[in-house]
């Protein structure tokens, strides 16, 4: 089993998000995480798709994505070539002892502390998948009340294979 990351962009249209995950669950396959956002031009939105499974899998996805009238392009980002990102959010549980550790912590980081309670506190860290499973490692001793990850997002390095429509 591989894992892929698709970068698709395709027409800012209602449903086309439904489309495409309609499209992975009728066909068995597999959705790691699936992010979307507009881009630049309001027409457009551009999905991230990571998934996994053997060659002959991740071509079918690749070709049945291929005849969805909403999807414009479709990018195979690569480890080397690419930048992934993704966002979460952790709220821990701290009393006023334990928060200058959690701060400490958090500053090697790079994270945010974005809300601070009376027994909790919320940190909002980016970066790559690596990067927040050490963050989450090291918050081994605490609580953690609540987590919510956005999923991976990505684009290739460089401005060579740009689609411009």
């Amino acid at each position: 089993m591989r894992r892929q990351v698709y970068s698709l962009l395709v027409d800012n249209n209602p449903g086309v998000l439904s489309r495409i995950a309609g499209l992975f669950s009728r066909r068995g396959y597999s959705i790691d995480s699936i992010t979307a956002g507009r881009t630049a031009d309001s027409r457009f939105t551009r999905i991230t798709v990571v998934t996994s499974g053997d060659e002959l899998i991740l071509e079918q996805i690749e070709k049945q994505l291929r005849k969805l009238v909403d999807v414009r392009s479709i990018k195979k980002l690569q480890d080397e070539d690419s930048v992934y990102r993704e966002l979460m959010l952790v709220k821990i549980r701290a009393n006023s002892k334990q928060r200058s550790e959690v701060v400490s912590v958090a500053d090697i980081f790079r994270a945010k502390i974005v809300d601070v309670e009376q027994d909790s506190l919320m940190i909002e860290l980016t970066g790559n998948q690596s990067k927040l499973e050490a963050f989450l490692n090291l918050l081994d001793g605490y609580e953690i009340l609540e987590l919510a990850r956005t999923g991976i997002t990505g684009l290739s390095r460089g401005s060579k294979d740009i689609t411009y429509l």
